[in-house]
C-alpha cells in the first residue's frame, strides 16, 4: 500500500501543539483595519483553537500524526 500524502495548503495553515490541538489564525486582518478599535487589533493578533470536530477532521487528514 503506498505512503498517504499530507495535504501540504493544510499544514501552512495550522500548527499543531504537543496535546494535539490544532490552532489557526484570526481571520480578516489583510486589510482595512484601521477603522477597528485597538481591543479588536490586538484580539486579531493572537491564534484561535479550532472546533473539536474540525479538530478530528486535520488529523485524519495528516498521516504523519
Amino acid at each position: 500500500m503506498p505512503k498517504l500524502k499530507t495535504k501540504k495548503a493544510l499544514v501552512k495553515k495550522i500548527k499543531i501543539t504537543r496535546k494535539k490541538k490544532v490552532i489557526r489564525r484570526f481571520t480578516n486582518q489583510n486589510h482595512y483595519n484601521s477603522k477597528e478599535t485597538g481591543k479588536t487589533g490586538r484580539n486579531k493578533k493572537r491564534d484561535r483553537r479550532l472546533f473539536r470536530t474540525d479538530e478530528k477532521n486535520v488529523l485524519k487528514a495528516l498521516p504523519y500524526l
